[in-house]
């Protein structure tokens, strides 16, 4: 019976090790989730400010296509018939 109850109280323990493991772990990815998505803003911001410094102007994107009219939709048929 003491077998059983030493067995059941290591588990308990590497139990708890493994959830406070687990939890630091957690925290550490988000930590360093903002820290990439900080640091490609900033690359951004840089990659913007050294063009500009240079005069190198990307090419401008070409506009959407304007929309059909209003009121003009594509419907299947498939709805139709429910």
């Amino acid at each position: 019976m003491i077998l059983l109850w030493s067995i059941v109280s290591a588990s308990l323990v590497v139990a708890l090790v493994a959830w406070s493991l687990a939890r630091r772990t957690a925290k550490r990815v988000t930590q360093l989730s903002e820290m990439y998505w900080e640091l490609r803003y900033q690359q951004g911001e840089l990659r913007a400010r050294m063009q500009r410094m240079s005069g190198d102007v990307p090419p401008a994107a070409p506009e959407a296509p304007a929309a059909g009219p209003i009121g003009e939709s594509f419907v299947p048929l498939s709805s139709l018939r429910r």
